[in-house]
């Protein structure tokens, strides 16, 4: 007699749980360069739509007070097309008991396929003009351009990854653009503080016993010079030296399930 097979099930639960000695936001230290503990969460429907939390400890730049702490509730849809993956949706960046006019909500979309061995997938990200993207100097003073204190963010990237035959190894590779608000917006809120820079990351992943060490290069084109007028919140310590968008290793282990 046949076997039956159960149908799989129309929701899926996914999660992981990550360490890593930095958490770096499109090149940007957010835990003053210190290690980060991190978590996340996806429900996702067998008709592509999905929701998902995401958290992390926060240090220095882009503290908010509160709990210090950055919480993103993530929304999307995701489906195949031809070869290809499609995957849009919004995410709400908020940062609990921190205080007002700091959230940023940002819509994305990614096209995802493999080439050969490799797998790519190009993403853009579009935060819309609110008023926590606004353009604020270090002194907190709005610089009134445009529609006044209310900005918007774009961020475009590529990303690659290459498993290497008979390993548990894969080869990645990241680069981004960011095009936003020049500033530390009301309270200290950009997704592209010195306005306009790339950044990058080459690394490798490594797979054993369910886990996933990675160790990436990771490094921005902001010099000292255009980052000068964030000082010292730009800083380790804020102490008016170095950059936390300085090039370094990070490595991260995480647990996924």
């Amino acid at each position: 007699m046949a076997q039956e097979t159960a149908p799989p099930e129309p929701i899926t639960v996914s999660g992981s749980v990550t360490v890593a000695s930095d958490y770096r936001f499109r090149g940007v230290s957010q835990t003053d360069k210190e290690v980060a503990v991190q978590g996340g969460l996806t429900i996702a429907h067998d008709s592509g739509l999905y929701i998902g939390t995401w958290g992390s400890n926060l240090a220095g730049w882009g503290t908010f007070g509160g709990a210090n702490l950055e919480l993103d509730l993530i929304a999307g849809y995701k489906t195949t097309v031809g070869d290809a993956s499609v995957d849009v949706g919004v995410t709400w960046y908020t940062y609990p008991g921190g205080v007002d006019e700091s959230d940023v909500v940002e819509f994305y979309g990614r096209l995802g396929g493999t080439i050969g061995p490799a797998s790519l997938t190009a993403a853009v990200a579009y935060a819309p003009a609110q008023t926590s993207l606004g353009y604020f100097t270090a002194s907190a003073t709005p610089f009134i351009e445009g529609d006044g204190d209310r900005e918007d963010n774009l961020y475009l990237s590529g990303d690659g990854a290459v498993g290497l035959p008979g390993t548990p190894l894969t080869l990645k590779a990241h680069i981004g653009y960011s095009d936003g608000n020049p500033g530390l917006g009301p309270n200290g809120t950009s997704l592209a503080p010195t306005g306009e820079y790339w950044d990058w990351a080459l690394g490798a992943d490594l797979v054993f016993s369910g886990l996933t060490l990675n160790v990436s290069y990771i490094d921005t084109d902001i010099g000292r010079g255009e980052s000068a007028y964030l000082q010292p919140n730009f800083s380790k310590g804020n102490d008016g030296t170095g950059s936390i968008a300085d090039g370094t290793i990070v490595a991260s282990l995480t647990a996924a399930f």
